[in-house]
């Protein structure tokens, strides 16, 4: 059962700025890198649902966060359909990311009142998710739909959207600032949060040191 609320969910992805998109098949390194987002400053962190026993390395590190991390919020994304929201859901998921848009799993999601934040390439799709009860909908894949300048087109007219643009965003200070700029809540970081260097040499101390500098760059532009 999910420990956080939607409405928690929500207020820690807006306090943070970031959430962390991540999946490795070993369970060693996935708490590493928990635990330095952790240091770094993150409170919201999506666990990718890609590699065969995803959901089983899922339900180990969500116990790890809620045992020696408290206040990191985990969630599950890449998830495409209702079965796999639903395992995820039961194994303690507080929320579901999806890359598009899916009724079945905003049912399951609502049910028990679970965040489900779903991609979007669209502004009829971004407001199909909303009636469904989506806070936050995910861009996606970010840079291909638009960019910045898409974000800023759709809060226009709707100014109540709350975005998180994920693929196209980077920890370079001049990119961050055009996402916020437009008016994302959030913004979702993969491989550029987690480089290669980084992952070769379990360089977990750097990794906390680039978090930390993330969090510092958001808050500055804000």
């Amino acid at each position: 059962m999910a420990k956080y609320s939607r409405i928690e969910v929500f207020q820690a992805m807006k306090e943070t700025g970031a959430v962390p998109v991540f999946y490795h098949a070993d369970i060693a390194v996935c708490k590493a890198v928990v635990k330095a987002c952790y240091n770094g400053g993150i409170r919201v962190f999506e666990f990718v649902n890609r590699g065969d026993f995803a959901h089983e390395l899922f339900t180990e590190l969500n116990k790890y966060a809620l045992s020696e991390l408290p206040g990191m919020i985990m969630g599950a994304g890449s998830i495409v359909e209702e079965g796999t929201t639903a395992l995820y859901v039961q194994n303690g998921a507080n929320f579901i990311v999806s890359p598009l848009l899916n009724e079945e799993m905003a049912r399951i999601c609502n049910r028990r009142k679970i965040m489900w934040s779903p991609g979007c390439g669209t502004i009829s799709e971004i407001n199909q998710a909303q009636e469904l009860g989506a806070e936050v909908v995910k861009v996606f894949p970010a840079s291909e739909v638009g960019g910045p300048s898409f974000v800023k087109a759709v809060k226009a007219p709707m100014p109540w959207t709350d975005i998180m643009p994920t693929g196209g965003v980077s920890c370079e200070k001049e990119n961050l600032e055009q996402w916020f700029a437009a008016g994302v809540t959030c913004v979702g970081m993969g491989s550029n949060l987690f480089p290669k260097s980084i992952m070769e040499n379990k360089d977990w101390k750097a990794l906390e040191e680039k978090t930390r500098l993330l969090i510092e760059t958001i808050k500055n532009l804000r």
